[in-house]
């Protein structure tokens, strides 16, 4: 589906897309939203690039594999989950420190973790049906 009207599109379109998950994230921790639906939008933000220019391109945007991705925001939720066990904590607690006048936690860590997975998770799905459907 790579014609004019969506390459033209589809710089704006991902670049919209990754500031709106970026917010969606932000936002998350106290109001509906976070890791989950922003790494949504996010994965949906690669997907229109990859139609427009194809997932050769989307790829290269991305610099990680999308299961690279996945396991990387898997482990890093895993991380804010262990670190609570480390400190006698039960599993996912949450702790926090407070670093340059910011408080900053474990529930963000793990935030960023299911954001990165879902990109990651997301993305290989898509992205191996794309590449099926143009090599059939």
């Amino acid at each position: 589906m790579e014609t004019p009207v969506l390459r033209g599109l589809a710089r704006w379109l991902f670049l919209l897309m990754l500031l709106f998950s970026l917010y969606l994230f932000y936002r998350g921790h106290n109001l509906p939203g976070g890791g989950f639906i922003g790494g949504l939008v996010a994965a949906s933000g690669f997907h229109i690039y990859a139609l427009a220019f194809g997932v050769g391109r989307a790829r290269a945007l991305l610099r990680l594999h999308p299961t690279e991705l996945a396991v990387l925001g898997t482990s890093i939720a895993l991380l804010a989950g262990l670190l609570a066990l480390g400190r006698g904590a039960p599993f996912l607690t949450g702790f926090w420190t407070e670093l340059l006048g910011q408080k900053l936690g474990t529930p963000l860590l793990f935030d960023v973790g299911v954001y990165l997975g879902v990109v990651g998770a997301v993305l290989s799905v898509l992205w191996a049906q794309e590449e099926e459907v143009r090599a059939g």
